[in-house]
C-alpha cells in the first residue's frame, strides 16, 4: 500500500527477523480474485458491488511470514454527506506473523495485521486505520482465531481493545471440492449496538492451474442502525457471493 501507519513497523521487524534466521528455504505466493461483493466479517465493503482483490505473501521456512493485500472499497465514501465528505476507495493491508506446529495435528498462527485506507477525511473524522494482533489454533479442517484491536477499530472512537472471534471449517469432502463453514463474533468496545455475529456457508471448487471458484451464503444479526449507509443500504443483510480466484 502507500505509506503504512507506524504500527506496521512491527511487521517489518518480524520480516527482518525471518530473513536473518539463516540460510533456509523461503517461498513467495499470491492470489488475484474477482468477487461479486467484498464481505468482511459479514459486512459489505463495496455496497453490494464487485471487487477486484490481490495479495502477495513471503513465507520463510522458519515459520515467519509477511504479506500485503488490497481491494477496492466504497464503505467509507458511502458514509459521506455534503458536510462531511470522505474520499477513500482502496483498502491496503499489511501483515506479518509466525506459523508452527504443536505436535502432529495442531497448528499455531500468531501475528499482527494492519488495515490502511488512503484518502481524504474531514476534520474531526475518526480515521478508520486499524491494527490487530491475532492468535489462532487449528486441527484438521477446523480453526479458531482471535483478533484483538490495539488501535481504534475501523473508525469507532475509543474502541481499542475490541475483539473478533473466528471459528471456521474448511473440509475437502471430495477431491477438488471444499465445504466452507464460518461463524464469527465482533465485539466493539464502548458501543454495544455495533457488536454482532456473522456466519457463512459455502462451497469451493478447486481446478488445475491454481484456479478456484467459490459460492457462499452469508448473514449477520448486525443492527441496521449501526450498519446502514447513506444510500439506505443495510451492509449486514443476508447475501450470496461468487468469487473467482487465481493462485500463483
Amino acid at each position: 500500500m502507500p505509506r503504512l501507519p507506524a504500527t506496521f513497523s512491527v511487521g517489518a521487524i518480524l520480516a527482518s527477523a525471518a530473513l536473518a534466521a539463516g540460510n533456509v528455504q523461503a517461498a513467495t505466493s499470491g492470489t488475484l480474485a474477482l468477487t461479486s461483493d467484498y464481505l468482511f466479517r459479514g459486512l459489505s465493503q463495496t455496497n453490494q458491488k464487485p471487487a477486484l482483490q490481490g495479495g502477495v505473501e513471503y513465507a520463510h521456512d522458519s515459520g515467519f511470514y509477511a504479506g500485503v493485500w488490497g481491494s477496492n472499497i466504497s464503505w467509507l465514501s458511502d458514509l459521506s454527506s455534503a458536510s462531511t465528505p470522505v474520499s477513500s476507495s482502496v483498502e491496503l493491508d499489511g501483515y506479518a506473523g509466525w506459523r508452527g506446529a504443536a505436535g502432529d495435528t495442531v497448528k499455531l498462527d500468531a501475528g499482527v495485521y494492519t488495515y490502511y485506507y488512503p484518502g481524504d477525511y474531514p476534520q474531526g473524522f475518526v480515521r478508520p486505520y486499524t491494527t490487530e494482533v491475532y492468535f489462532g489454533i487449528s486441527a484438521g479442517p477446523a480453526s479458531l482465531k482471535y483478533y484483538h484491536a490495539v488501535s481504534n477499530l475501523f473508525g469507532f472512537a475509543e474502541s481499542d481493545g475490541s475483539g473478533y472471534l473466528d471459528l471456521s471449517v474448511n473440509y475437502e469432502f471430495s477431491p477438488g471440492w471444499v465445504f466452507n463453514g464460518h461463524a464469527g463474533r465482533q465485539r466493539v468496545k464502548g458501543t454495544s449496538i455495533a457488536s454482532y455475529t456473522d456466519w457463512k456457508l459455502g462451497l469451493t471448487r478447486n481446478f488445475d492451474g491454481g484456479w478456484s471458484l467459490a459460492a457462499a451464503y452469508l448473514d449477520t444479526n448486525a443492527e441496521r442502525a449501526a450498519y446502514t449507509n447513506a444510500f439506505g443500504n443495510f451492509l449486514g443483510r443476508s447475501t450470496g457471493t461468487l468469487t473467482l480466484t487465481k493462485a500463483f
